[in-house]
């Protein structure tokens, strides 16, 4: 099925390039980024609420989005995930201003190492059905690993059957970009997505590479109908030329009822 999204950086409505997020005001020329909108995050949490799209997430990419994730969530209570700076101590308070679920990945590390007491510490503080693991990943020595830190940092933890495991016991949902084509429409991994399909025990989205349509049949032959698919870059509402978000919208409609 298709999920939607809204990525905020510096309030703002975006699409960049996976991996090209920078920290740095130095940097920041290295960002690429294909679309800012000038409609606010609001904008579109409501058309996913008119549409009975349930499930998107909202990423803040970065300071100065909170007003605009928790002004999406205001208009789309109980219907989005909210994910960027997320930890024990902040979780209830973006679940008490909307949110369906909270998205962690950067938190659940120290450096490049997994840190499971922390996991344990905000599944105790929210409970496991409202948290959504991002175990976001580039390909790297013959494997997938995670990546933290505005997808700059390698863990040392690979993405594999005993990692979908692990986290499959500890939260409601998972959350996967393909970063080397994050953002990219150049196609989608497949390989990451049949990975995921064939190992997967709570309900999983992948992001990343999305162009046209047919992905989204594609995406749930390959995985047996475990994944569903955020197309962001190549979505006209989001100035892509490839994917009519009507389109989805009717696509979601069509094959609820048979999936």
């Amino acid at each position: 099925m298709f999920r939607p999204c809204i990525d905020l950086r510096e309030g703002r409505v975006v699409q960049m390039v996976g991996g090209t997020l920078r920290d740095d005001p130095a940097a920041v020329g290295d960002e690429r980024v294909h679309f800012v909108s000038e409609q606010p995050s609001t904008h579109y949490a409501q058309m996913y609420r008119t549409d009975r799209l349930r499930g998107g997430h909202v990423i803040m990419l970065g300071p100065g989005c909170e007003a605009a994730a928790a002004a999406a969530l205001a208009a789309y209570p109980g219907g989005l995930q909210v994910g960027g700076g997320i930890n024990a101590a902040n979780a209830q308070a973006w679940l008490d201003a909307g949110a369906i679920g909270v998205i962690v990945t950067s938190w659940l590390f120290d450096g490049p190492n997994f840190v499971p007491d922390r996991l344990a510490e905000i599944v105790d503080v929210i409970g496991a059905e409202q948290l959504v693991v991002d175990i976001s990943c580039r390909w790297r020595d013959g494997a997938y690993w995670v990546v933290t830190d505005r997808w700059q940092t390698f863990t040392s933890l690979r993405v594999d059957e005993d990692t979908l495991q692990m986290f499959a016991e500890s939260c409601g949902e998972l959350l996967v970009h393909g970063v080397d084509v994050e953002g990219t429409s150049a196609g989608v991994d497949l390989q990451l997505v049949q990975l995921l399909g064939e190992n997967t025990y709570v309900p999983v989205t992948y992001a990343g590479g999305a162009r046209s349509l047919d992905d989204l049949q594609t995406v749930h032959d390959v995985s047996s109908g475990q994944v569903d698919l955020t197309i962001g870059s190549a979505l006209d509402i989001f100035g892509g030329t490839g994917v009519r978000y009507a389109d989805c919208v009717a696509f979601n409609r069509t094959h609820r009822s048979n999936w």
